[in-house]
């Protein structure tokens, strides 16, 4: 349909995913039995790998036209970050880091979502004195820690969002593309 904007490519392959997990599950309960028998149970393992394998080649012979043609509207993600709190748990980090200890932070934190949710209003947006009704620690630093590339580029640890993680990330995706497309 002409007015449908959803990612059909990517919802079907992420329901692929159901059956690739069969097909893994399938393997793994043949081969669990192996020590106990004879291996004429072995015959039934082709089936599982040829079909995951087969599932794989035709997700990635769609998905990877629809990556080169994806446009990114960044002005559209950065608005959605708005609204959920994200940078809440950054929150009670930056409290942790000013000294108090995490249950009193988790609180803190807590608190200050409670009263942004009730007065419409983002983390980032409320004022010092704001801020200092919940906790005295916090400083102007605050708007700084709380901007959400900031948070993530604390989370820089393996498969984590940082920019850094993610251009490693992509950089192996490639990689893997590469090698498949000169193996098929």
């Amino acid at each position: 349909m002409p007015q449908k904007k959803n990612p059909d490519i990517a919802e079907l392959i992420r329901g692929k995913t159901g059956r690739v997990y069969g097909d893994l599950i399938a393997l793994l309960t043949i081969m669990k039995g192996l020590p106990l028998s004879y291996n004429k149970d072995m015959q039934e393992d082709k089936e599982s790998v040829f079909d995951a394998g087969d599932t794989f080649k035709s997700c990635i012979s769609v998905f990877i036209p629809m990556l080169e043609a994806i446009t990114i509207n960044k002005e559209r993600i950065m608005n959605n970050l708005k609204g959920g709190f994200l940078n809440a748990t950054d929150l009670a980090d930056y409290l942790v880091k000013k000294g108090l200890p995490f249950r009193d932070a988790h609180e803190a934190a807590g608190k200050m979502v409670r009263y942004c949710i009730a007065n419409n209003k983002e983390l980032t947006e409320l004022s010092m004195d704001e801020f200092r009704k919940f906790s005295c620690c916090i400083e102007e630093e605050i708007y700084e820690f709380l901007k959400p590339e900031v948070c993530l580029s604390r989370r820089n640890t393996e498969g984590g969002p940082s920019e850094q993680r993610v251009r490693e990330a992509v950089l192996r995706g490639r990689e893997f593309l590469n090698h498949f497309e000169e193996t098929v």
